[in-house]
C-alpha cells in the first residue's frame, strides 16, 4: 500500500493516486466526444488513465528481479507508471526514456519527476512516439506500451531491432480492440511468448527460450 510518508517517489505517487480517484468525470467527458467522432488523444488531456497500484508494484518487482536497466515507455501521461519504473530502475542503476504526445501532460509529469527526485534518470520526450523514438539505437530491456493503441504495432515494429533475447514487453490495455489486433499478430510469430495478466487487462511478451 502506497502511503504519503515513505520516500519522495511514494509520496508523489500517493498524491497522484489521490487525485486520480476523482478522474472518472474527466474520462467520461472524453468518451462522450467519441459518440460523434473517433476518440482523439486530446480528448483525455486532463485524464490520468493510469495503471493500478498493483500493476505498478509488479513492474518494480519485474525490473529488480530481471535486472532491467534500459527502459522505454510509450505513454507518460502524468507520470504514475513512469514513477514505478523509476523506483525499479533506481535499484538496477537503470534509465528510462518516456514519450508523451500531449505537451501539457508531459510538463506536469516532469514536475512530478522533480518532486519525486528522479529527474536525473528519466528522459522525457514530447511529441509523436513514432518520431521521438525514431532514431533509438540502444538495446531495450523493457518496453512498456501504454499509449494510443493503434500505435502499438508500428512502434513495436520500429523498435524490434533493439530487442534482445531477454527483452520484456509489457502491454497494457490488452483487452481493447486495437491492442487485440496487435497481440494477434504477435501471437502468430514463432519467437514470442504471450502471458495474460490481470484478467486480460495486461499481457507480457517475452522471447521463447
Amino acid at each position: 500500500m502506497i502511503t504519503a510518508a515513505h520516500n519522495p517517489i511514494t509520496a508523489t505517487l500517493f498524491e497522484l493516486f489521490t487525485d486520480a480517484k476523482n478522474d472518472k468525470l474527466r474520462i467520461i467527458k472524453g468518451l462522450v466526444k467519441s459518440i460523434v467522432r473517433p476518440m482523439q488523444p486530446e480528448d483525455f488531456k486532463h485524464a490520468y488513465l493510469s495503471i493500478s497500484e498493483e500493476q505498478g508494484l509488479y513492474l518494480v518487482d519485474l525490473i529488480k528481479k530481471n535486472k532491467l536497466k534500459n527502459i522505454v515507455e510509450f505513454g507518460t501521461s502524468f507520470g504514475i507508471s513512469t514513477l514505478f519504473l523509476a523506483q525499479g530502475a533506481l535499484e538496477t542503476k537503470g534509465r528510462i526514456i518516456t514519450t508523451e504526445l500531449i505537451a501539457s501532460k508531459a510538463e506536469k509529469a516532469i514536475e512530478n519527476f522533480k518532486k519525486a527526485e528522479v529527474s536525473n534518470i528519466i528522459d522525457v520526450r514530447i511529441g509523436d512516439a513514432m518520431q521521438t523514438l525514431q532514431n533509438h539505437i540502444e538495446p531495450i530491456d523493457l518496453l512498456f506500451l501504454d499509449g494510443w493503441k493503434d500505435l502499438y504495432q508500428p512502434l513495436f515494429n520500429m523498435l524490434e531491432s533493439n530487442f534482445h533475447t531477454n527483452t520484456i514487453i509489457y502491454v497494457d490495455n490488452a483487452n481493447m480492440s486495437d491492442t487485440q489486433k496487435f497481440l494477434s499478430v504477435i501471437s502468430e510469430t514463432e519467437k514470442y511468448h504471450l502471458q495474460s495478466m490481470y484478467g486480460g487487462k495486461s499481457v507480457l511478451i517475452t522471447y521463447k527460450q
